[in-house]
C-alpha cells in the first residue's frame, strides 16, 4: 500500500542516510545533527537525493498555471494575455533550464513581467538573479526576506552563518511585499500569504484561475519546513519563530485549495501526476484530501521538535 505521508527533502535526506549503513561494508551515514552541523554537506545530499539539479520537461497543470522547474524542484509559469507571472527559480543553475522550459511552452521569456518567490534559500532563489536579467521582469518578494534576496543570503537566520556555502547570487527586488498584497497580471490575481517559520518572509501564494471552464483554487504554501539545525523553543534560531510556525499552520489549516503545488515536487507526488494527466487532465492534480495530510504532517513534525527540544531541557527526577 502506498504511504500517504508526505516526503521533504529533509525526510529523504534522513530516510536514506539517518538510519545508519546499509550494510556492514558501508561508511556510516551522517545524522541529522551531522547534517546540522554541515551545511555543504546537507545540500550536496538533498540535491542530489532529491535531483534539484536535474532538467524535467515542462507540463501545463492546469489554465494558466505550468510547471518549468527541474525534477525536484518546482518553479511555475502563470501564463496571461497582458504578460506572465514566473514563481521559485531553483538552484543556481537552473536558470537556463527554465527560461528553456519557458520557451518550449511556445511563451516568450521576455513576456515575463513579474517574478515572485516562496522564501529566500539557495534551492528556490538561486537562479533569481540569472532570470530577471534574460527576461527584465520585476522581483517582488515579502519584506522580511527582501534583506536576504539582495545580499545573496547573508541576511538568513540560520544560514546566513555558512552564506559561502548555502548562499546564492543577489538580486535587487523591485517591489515590496507584505502580507495580503496581490500581484495581478491579464485575468490572473495571485495573493500573498506572510507564513514565516522556514524564514521570516516566507510566502504562501494563492490564486484563482479557471481551467476547462471551472474555477480552481491554487494554493503553494510554504514556510513549514524545519531544517537541520532550526531551534524551535531552545535559545530559539530568532524570537517567535515557534509562534511563527504556529500562525502558518493555523493559516494552512483555514485555506482549502482545490490544487496543491509546491517547491519541492516530491511533496505533491509530481512524476505520478503529470502521468495521470495524460489520461485525467486537470482532475489529476485536483488533491484537496493529499494538502490536509500534508499540513498535518507539517504540524506533527513541528510538535515532535518541540517535544524533543522541550525534553532536552527537562531536568531529571
Amino acid at each position: 500500500m502506498k504511504s500517504t505521508q508526505p516526503r521533504t527533502a529533509l525526510a529523504a535526506v534522513a530516510l536514506a542516510f539517518a538510519l545508519g549503513p546499509a550494510t556492514a561494508q558501508d561508511p556510516p551515514r551522517p545524522t541529522r545533527d551531522e547534517l546540522a552541523r554541515d551545511s555543504k554537506l546537507f545540500l550536496t545530499l538533498a540535491g542530489k537525493l532529491m535531483k534539484w539539479e536535474e532538467p524535467t520537461e515542462p507540463v501545463r497543470i492546469a489554465g494558466p498555471v505550468h510547471f518549468v522547474g527541474t525534477t525536484g524542484l518546482g518553479a511555475y509559469l502563470l501564463a496571461t494575455a497582458d504578460g506572465h507571472v514566473l514563481l521559485n527559480t531553483g538552484m543556481p543553475s537552473s536558470g537556463p533550464m527554465i527560461v528553456e522550459s519557458i520557451a518550449k511552452l511556445g511563451f516568450k521569456v521576455k513576456d515575463v513581467k513579474v517574478i515572485i518567490t516562496g522564501h529566500a534559500h539557495v534551492d528556490h532563489v538561486g537562479a533569481l538573479a540569472y532570470v530577471k536579467e534574460q527576461t527584465g521582469a520585476a522581483v517582488a518578494v515579502m519584506r522580511e526576506d527582501v534583506k536576504a534576496v539582495e545580499d545573496g543570503g547573508k541576511d538568513d537566520f540560520h544560514y546566513g552563518r555558512d552564506w559561502k556555502v548555502m548562499g546564492f547570487p543577489p538580486c535587487k527586488v523591485d517591489r515590496v511585499l507584505r502580507d495580503k498584497d496581490t500581484i495581478k497580471l491579464g485575468d490572473v490575481t495571485l495573493t500573498a500569504h506572510h507564513t514565516p517559520g522556514h524564514t521570516r518572509g516566507a510566502t504562501t501564494w494563492v490564486a484563482s484561475v479557471v481551467a476547462d471552464g471551472k474555477p480552481l483554487v491554487v494554493a503553494w504554501p510554504d514556510g513549514g519546513g524545519i531544517n537541520p539545525g532550526y531551534r524551535l523553543a531552545n535559545d530559539p534560531s530568532y524570537p517567535g519563530i515557534a509562534d511563527d510556525y504556529r500562525r502558518t499552520h493555523h493559516f494552512w489549516e483555514m485555506l482549502k485549495p482545490d490544487v496543491f503545488l509546491q517547491a519541492h515536487t516530491e511533496a505533491f507526488d509530481f512524476a505520478e501526476k503529470r502521468k495521470l494527466a495524460k489520461a485525467e487532465g486537470v482532475a489529476a492534480w485536483r488533491n484537496a484530501e493529499e494538502y490536509r495530510r500534508w499540513v498535518a504532517a507539517k504540524k506533527r513534525a513541528f510538535e515532535d521538535q518541540m517535544d524533543e527540544e522541550m525534553k532536552a531541557t527537562k531536568p531529571a527526577k
